[in-house]
C-alpha cells in the first residue's frame, strides 16, 4: 500500500493533483488541490490508498493529521471518501475533532453532505477515538504546556499576556484575526488575572466551535 508520494506537482484540477514520480504521473484526489500551485520543488504527499472492486484510487493530505482524519471519517457509516475529502476541504483535523468531542451539531452540519443523523454518528463513532486532535491536542501542537500567565485586560493584545500568547498559537493553527476576535469578545469579560494560556485557548475554542 502507498503511504506517501514525493514528487514535482505536474498538473492541478479542481479535484486533483497530478505528480510525477520517477516518471509516472499519479493522479491524487486532494481537499485542496490549488495549496500545491505555484511550488516548483518536489513535494510529498500523505497517501490513503483506496481500493475498490472496480477502481483503485488515491487520496492526498498535506500532512499526517489530515490523512489520519480522513481514515477515522470513513469508520463513519454513511461517510465514503469523497464526502470524506469534501469535510477535510471546508474544516481543519483539529476544528472537526474539537467539534466532535464537544458534540457540537451546529459545526458538523454545516460541513459539505453532512447532515444531522450523519453529524450525531460521527459523535456517536469517533467521540471516543480522537485523543490527541482535540483541546490537548492543539495545545501541544502550538508548543504549550501547563505553565499559568497573566491574562490581558483591555482588548488582550499587550504584550506579554496570556491572551496574546493564545491567540498567535490559534493563530498559527489557521484561526483568522475575525475569529480570533469574535472569540476574545466572549471571553473578555470573564477572564481573570490569573488565568493560564491553556485555560485560554480551551475557552477560545469553546467559543469557535459554538459558531
Amino acid at each position: 500500500m502507498i503511504d506517501y508520494l514525493r514528487g514535482p506537482v505536474v498538473h492541478i484540477e479542481t479535484e486533483y493533483i497530478v505528480m510525477d514520480v520517477r516518471d509516472t504521473g499519479y493522479r491524487v484526489f486532494m481537499p485542496n488541490p490549488y495549496a500545491f500551485a505555484g511550488k516548483n520543488e518536489p513535494v510529498v504527499v500523505y497517501i490513503h490508498h483506496h481500493v475498490r472492486e472496480d477502481a483503485i484510487h488515491l487520496f492526498g493530505f498535506e500532512s499526517r493529521e489530515q490523512q489520519t482524519m480522513f481514515r477515522k471519517l470513513l469508520d463513519v457509516s454513511g461517510i465514503g471518501p469523497r464526502v470524506a475529502l469534501g469535510i477535510l476541504s471546508a474544516g481543519r483535523p483539529e476544528a472537526i475533532a474539537g467539534a466532535i468531542q464537544q458534540e457540537n451539531l451546529s459545526f458538523l452540519t454545516k460541513l459539505p453532505g453532512i447532515g444531522k443523523k450523519t453529524a450525531q454518528r460521527m459523535v456517536l463513532d469517533l467521540k471516543d477515538k480522537l485523543t490527541g486532535y482535540g483541546d490537548e491536542g492543539l495545545l501541544s501542537a502550538a508548543g504549550f504546556g501547563a505553565e499559568p500567565g497573566l491574562a490581558g485586560t483591555g482588548n488582550g493584545q499587550g504584550a506579554g499576556t496570556a491572551w496574546e500568547e493564545a491567540r498567535d498559537a490559534l493563530a498559527a493553527l489557521g484561526y483568522t484575526t475575525a475569529e480570533l476576535d469574535r472569540a476574545w469578545n466572549g471571553l473578555q469579560s470573564s477572564v481573570t488575572p490569573e488565568e493560564s494560556v491553556d485555560s485560554l485557548m480551551k475557552r477560545a475554542l469553546q467559543q469557535l466551535f459554538k459558531g
